[in-house]
């Protein structure tokens, strides 16, 4: 009994070793709160200054983005416009995809990987059954293992971008279901968790972008085309490109010229990044009520370049228990039935799922692939390898003992 109990023993995290860590965390975080309440009010004090001067800063913005050494997005409303939303009460239609992978691992019996793609629809208010399933895709050959390697990309990275257009493409899919099916159907939003503007693949050779990008604009045509709105919901933001707005009011010289006045200066020693490391969510929940949405902004992030027609809008939203960004392309976030439409559902949602959207996090559910779901799959593969009449199939040593110890 007592080998037992060591045994376990040694298989948990020693928290009292952690504890003893905890407290100089706890100190550290402390001051940098109190930095923070500083900035912040740094921060206020510039907004309110920007209010009369927006006209001036978005002028600035345009003629010296190039040599901005920050992305800085755009107001395209008064700063001063808050809008107070009211989730929806008539019937709708909420959809919603997302993502989730078995990656690949050279201990295991074959190289290979699996991607899930969750698919949630709901109805409101129609009596209509939800629709909750997902589809899963096995990449095995050796233009999905090895292909992009040529570009410098590592495989586990390639499937995450695969899965990121993979979710779009189903979203599309899904919308154009539903419409065929129950045309009348109205209103109805795609929503997709995280962002639309794909940051990660800036960095990307041209070539392996076009074996992405093209896919993800192509399936938000479909969403336009048959009338659906597109949102992406993005909850604890860390995005600065409002905040960065506010360094143009903060630059001391008469024009805004990165790298003619600060470029030889240390981060923390230029003028206008002061606010930093403030985030936007933080500024608006100050600024916001529950329920009010702030006003519209333009990214001005590089690789919306690509995007033609789909360019990202943003905005944030107080959902009561977060401050929220909403991220829309233009022909959603311009047009001022479909961005109500979009903004109300997602209140809603959030009031339905407790605090984060229940479409997205039920899509999230059916997506999940478990360590059990890992394991039942290699063993499917085992057999099915075994049926092919191929021999020695197993996993490394390595895998093996990490499924068990001897402890």
């Amino acid at each position: 009994m007592i080998k037992e109990i060591n045994s376990s023993l040694t298989k948990m995290l020693d928290l009292l070793k952690v504890a003893g860590q905890m407290q100089g965390m706890s100190e550290q975080l402390q001051k940098e709160a109190k930095q923070l309440a500083g900035k912040l009010n740094l921060a206020e004090a510039l907004f309110n200054r920007s209010i009369s001067n927006q006209p001036k800063l978005v002028a600035q913005r345009e003629e010296w983005s190039s040599s901005l050494a920050f992305a800085c997005a755009e107001p395209v409303e008064p700063l001063t416009q808050k809008t107070m939303i009211k989730s929806i009460e008539t019937p709708h239609t909420a959809i919603a995809t997302d993502g989730s992978q078995i990656t690949p691992s050279r201990h295991e019996i074959a190289y290979c990987y699996l991607i899930n793609i969750g698919r949630v629809q709901i109805h409101y208010g129609s009596g209509a059954y939800p629709l909750l399933d997902s589809i899963p895709e096995v990449y095995y050959k050796p233009e999905d293992l090895y292909g992009a390697r040529k570009w410098g990309i590592q495989t586990e990275e390639w499937m995450s971008l695969k899965r990121m257009a993979l979710e779009s493409i189903a979203l599309a899919d899904l919308a154009v279901e539903v419409r065929s099916q129950e045309p009348e159907v109205d209103p109805m939003v795609a929503l997709q968790d995280g962002s639309l503007i794909h940051w990660n693949l800036e960095m990307l050779p041209a070539e392996a972008r076009a074996k992405i990008l093209p896919d993800v604009l192509a399936s938000w045509d479909k969403l336009r085309s048959t009338g659906v709105p597109l949102a992406g919901y993005i909850s604890s933001p860390r995005t600065v490109e409002a905040m960065n707005f506010l360094r143009l009011e903060a630059c001391p010289f008469p024009q805004p010229d990165c790298a003619k006045h600060c470029a030889n200066k240390l981060s923390d020693s230029v003028p206008c990044n002061q606010i930093q490391p403030l985030r936007d969510a933080t500024l608006w929940h100050q600024l916001l009520q529950p329920g009010e949405c702030s006003p519209l902004w333009r990214s001005h992030a590089r690789i919306l370049q690509e995007y033609d027609d789909h360019w990202i809008y943003f905005c944030y939203l107080h959902v009561g228990v977060e401050v929220v960004r909403v991220e829309m392309p233009r022909w959603t976030a311009l047009d001022r039935e479909f961005r109500s439409q979009v903004l109300s559902i997602i209140l809603a949602q959030v009031q339905k799922g407790y605090g984060y959207p229940i479409a997205l996090a039920e899509a999230h559910n059916q997506a999940v692939v478990t360590g059990g779901d890992r394991h039942r799959f290699f063993a499917i593969l085992e057999q099915q390898m075994i049926r092919s009449g191929i021999r020695n199939v197993g996993t490394s040593y390595k895998e093996a003992r990490k499924r068990g110890s001897i402890a």
